[in-house]
C-alpha cells in the first residue's frame, strides 16, 4: 500500500508554476538542506550566489531556524511567510523563496530582482520609433528579453516554454503565451512546427518566421515581427503566441492578420478619434503607394481620355522631349529610388540620410533636364515612396514596395484592365493565406462584424474590451468597462 506524500508549499508551487523559467533547487550546506524557489528570468543570479549562498556557506554560527537565517543574510526586504497567494505574487516580482528542512510549509521571501537588466541606454526601438509611449526594445540577449516581459506582465499565467533548435547552433527558442488566454491549438501548432525542424543553424528569428509559416512562397509576412516590448505585450494579452530566439532582437508573434501590420502603438496612446484618423491615413498611403505608378502607366498608355483638359496640356508639355514609353520611364525612376533607398540603408546613419536627400534632389533634377523623365512622374514617384514609409512594420513596407512592380507590368500590357486583373489575383492570394490556421484577412473574410472595432479604425476603449474573436481566446474579456451611470450610483451610495 502506497503512503501519500503530504502536500507542502514547496510541492504546491511546483504544480502551480509550469513556466520553464521557474526554478526549484536544493542545496546541502552544513548538513542542512535548503530549498530555493524563484523565477530565473527576473532575479539577479549574482545575488543568489555571491550574497545568499556565499553567506550561508561561510557562516560559523549554526542555522537551525529561519529567524537565524534572516538575521545572517545582508539583504533588505526579507519577510517570513507561509501564505501561498503572497508567495506566488512575490515570486513573479523578483523574490526568492528559501525554505529549510524539515518544515517546508514556511520560508523566507527575499527580494533579489534584477532591476538593471533590460533598461539600458542601447535598447531603444530604433526601427519602430514612436513619439508617445515607451521606447524600450528587445536586445540580442534572450535572458534580458525574458526579464523585460516578466516586468511588463506580472502574472503567473505568463508561460515560457524553451526548446533547443539547430544541430550546430543549439539556438534557444522560447515560446511565450498567456495560460488561460491563448488558444491551446495555436500553442500546439507552433510547438509541433518547431519540433519538426531539422536545421543546422538558426541565425535570427526571421529564419523561424519563414520556416514555420503556413505559406513560405508568399511575399506577405505571416508573423508579426517587432522589437518593441509594448507591441509584443499587446499581442500576448490579445491571445497570440510569441516566439523569442537567442541572438535576435526581434520577437515574432501569431496568428496575425494583414490589418495588424498597419497598427501602431501610438494609436492606443492617443484619443481614439486621432488614432483612427492616423490609421486611415496609413491605409490611404498604402493604396496610393501601390496604385499611383501603375495608374500613371495605364493612363498615358491607353486612357488619355480620362485626363481632364486642364491637366492634359501640362502632361503633354512635360513629356514632349522624353524618348521612352511610360513603362520604361516609370521603371527607370522607380528602380533609381529603390537603389537610393538600399544604398542609404547600408551606409552609416548620417551618411545615409545625406545620400538620400542629396541623391534624390540631384538625380531628379538631372533626369528632368536630360529629358529622361517628366516632372509630373517625379512628384508621383516621390509621393509613392513617401507613402510606403507610413507602414509601421518594415516587412510589410517591403511587400508594398514590391507589389507596385507587377502591377506596372500589367498596366503596360492591358491598361486599367491589367490593374484590375492584378488586384483580383492579389485578393485571391490574400483569401487563401492563413497564419497558424487563421484566415489572413479576417474580419473582412470570413466576415466578423464585432472585430471591426479595432481593424480599420480604433474605436473607443468602451467598445474594445473584448479580445479578437477570430483568435479564439479562452478568455474573451480583456477588461471591464464601468458605465458613467454606474460610477454615479457608486458615488451616491458613498
Amino acid at each position: 500500500m502506497l503512503i501519500p506524500i503530504p502536500e507542502t508549499i514547496y510541492t504546491v508551487l511546483k504544480d502551480t508554476f509550469k513556466s520553464n523559467d521557474f526554478e526549484q533547487s536544493v542545496h546541502t550546506i552544513h548538513d542542512k538542506r535548503f530549498h530555493f524557489t524563484y523565477c530565473k528570468a527576473i532575479v539577479d543570479q549574482e545575488l543568489i550566489h555571491h550574497e545568499l549562498l556565499h553567506h550561508i556557506q561561510i557562516s560559523e554560527a549554526e542555522i537551525n531556524t529561519l529567524h537565524a537565517l534572516k538575521n545572517m543574510i545582508p539583504l533588505e526586504k526579507i519577510t517570513l511567510s507561509s501564505n501561498l497567494e503572497e508567495i506566488s505574487q512575490s515570486l513573479i516580482k523578483g523574490f526568492i523563496y528559501v525554505q529549510m528542512e524539515p518544515d517546508l510549509n514556511e520560508g523566507l521571501l527575499i527580494h533579489i530582482a534584477d532591476l538593471k537588466r533590460g533598461y539600458r541606454s542601447n535598447n531603444e526601438a530604433d526601427n519602430e520609433y514612436s513619439v508617445i509611449g515607451p521606447k524600450v526594445g528587445f536586445v540580442e540577449d534572450i535572458d534580458t528579453n525574458l526579464n523585460l516581459l516578466r516586468k511588463e506582465i506580472i502574472s503567473d499565467k505568463l508561460m515560457f516554454e524553451e526548446h533547443i533548435i539547430g544541430s550546430l547552433s543549439q539556438t534557444r527558442v522560447i515560446i511565450v503565451y498567456l495560460d488561460g488566454v491563448c488558444n491551446p491549438q495555436h500553442i500546439n501548432t507552433v510547438r509541433q512546427r518547431l519540433l519538426d525542424l531539422d536545421f543546422d543553424v538558426i541565425f535570427d528569428s526571421s529564419v523561424l518566421d519563414q520556416i514555420i509559416a503556413d505559406n513560405a512562397n508568399s511575399p506577405f509576412p505571416l508573423f508579426m515581427s517587432s522589437e518593441r516590448v509594448d507591441r509584443t505585450k499587446f499581442n500576448l494579452l490579445n491571445g497570440q503566441v510569441a516566439i523569442l530566439s537567442s541572438g535576435s532582437p526581434y520577437v515574432i508573434s501569431g496568428p496575425t492578420t494583414v490589418f495588424d501590420f498597419f497598427l501602431s502603438p501610438e494609436d492606443y496612446y492617443l484619443p481614439w478619434v486621432l488614432g483612427s484618423f492616423f490609421r486611415c491615413i496609413r491605409y490611404l498611403g498604402v493604396a496610393f503607394s501601390i496604385l499611383a505608378s501603375p495608374f500613371y502607366v495605364a493612363v498615358l498608355t491607353f486612357h488619355y481620355s480620362v485626363i481632364p483638359q486642364s491637366l492634359l496640356a501640362p502632361i503633354i508639355e512635360s513629356r514632349t522631349n522624353v524618348p521612352f514609353a511610360p513603362i520604361i520611364e516609370v521603371l527607370l525612376l522607380e528602380l533609381t529610388v529603390e537603389m537610393l533607398r538600399e544604398a542609404g540603408s547600408r551606409l552609416p546613419t548620417k551618411v545615409g540620410q545625406t545620400l538620400g536627400i542629396v541623391g534624390g534632389i540631384v538625380l531628379g533634377e538631372a533626369a528632368v533636364q536630360a529629358a529622361l523623365t517628366s516632372n509630373i512622374l517625379i512628384i508621383i514617384v516621390s509621393l509613392s515612396a513617401l507613402s510606403s514609409f507610413a507602414t509601421p512594420i518594415f516587412k510589410m513596407a517591403n511587400t508594398i514596395r514590391f507589389l507596385r512592380f507587377p502591377l506596372m507590368g500589367l498596366a503596360a500590357a492591358w491598361g486599367g484592365l491589367g490593374i484590375m486583373i492584378g488586384l483580383v489575383i492579389l485578393l485571391g492570394h490574400l483569401l487563401r493565406l492563413k497564419s497558424l490556421g487563421t484566415p489572413y484577412i479576417v474580419p473582412m473574410f470570413p466576415f466578423r462584424f464585432r472585430d471591426f472595432t479595432d481593424s480599420f479604425i480604433r474605436s473607443s476603449l468602451s467598445l474594445t474590451f473584448n479580445r479578437p474573436r477570430f483568435l479564439r481566446p479562452l478568455s474573451i474579456k480583456r477588461y471591464k468597462v464601468k458605465k458613467n451611470n454606474d460610477i454615479s450610483n457608486d458615488y451616491n451610495n458613498e
